[in-house]
């Protein structure tokens, strides 16, 4: 299985918010400038996120983005499911047309894959990811190395 752009950057981006909830909205530039994704690339991956009611939009000064839900309540999959990307091993995407409209010899074998792969995707929240000190050490680098550039951008 390959895991497009697409649903690596929304699972990033909703971690970066997982882990500056409640330091109130988060804008996309902050997103952006922590995690080096491109600002008009969120601001896609968002819209599909807000209508999926992962992230709410708070308008205005000191606006931006939030969990819609604690992040203890929502899985990766369902955030990779929120930008439209298949969670398959399958080279029909789980269609059974592999082979000229008809099943593959090794279809069965990875629709299985395609299962376990969404079962440990489904089993797994962004509050379980952020938890880990790998995440926390990444996530402390980041923060001092977005707020050095913030600053050396405001002289």
């Amino acid at each position: 299985m390959k895991l497009s752009t697409k649903g690596r950057y929304a699972v990033t981006a909703m971690l970066d918010l997982a882990l500056h909830s409640g330091e109130g909205p988060i804008t996309l530039a902050e997103v952006s400038g922590r995690q080096h994704i491109s600002l008009s690339y969120l601001e896609q991956l968002f819209a599909r996120l807000r209508k999926a009611n992962l992230v709410d939009s708070i308008r205005g000064p000191g606006g931006g983005y939030e969990l819609k839900r604690p992040a203890t309540q929502i899985s990766v999959a369902e955030v990779v499911l929120a930008v439209n990307e298949p969670i398959t091993a399958t080279r029909c995407n789980g269609k059974a047309d592999c082979q000229g409209g008809d099943i593959c010899l090794s279809h069965q074998l990875w629709t299985e894959l395609s299962d376990q792969i969404y079962q440990f995707l489904s089993g797994i929240t962004l509050h379980q990811v952020i938890q880990r000190d790998f995440v926390q050490q990444v996530a402390e680098r980041q923060n001092t190395r977005f707020q050095e550039e913030d600053l050396i951008a405001f002289r």
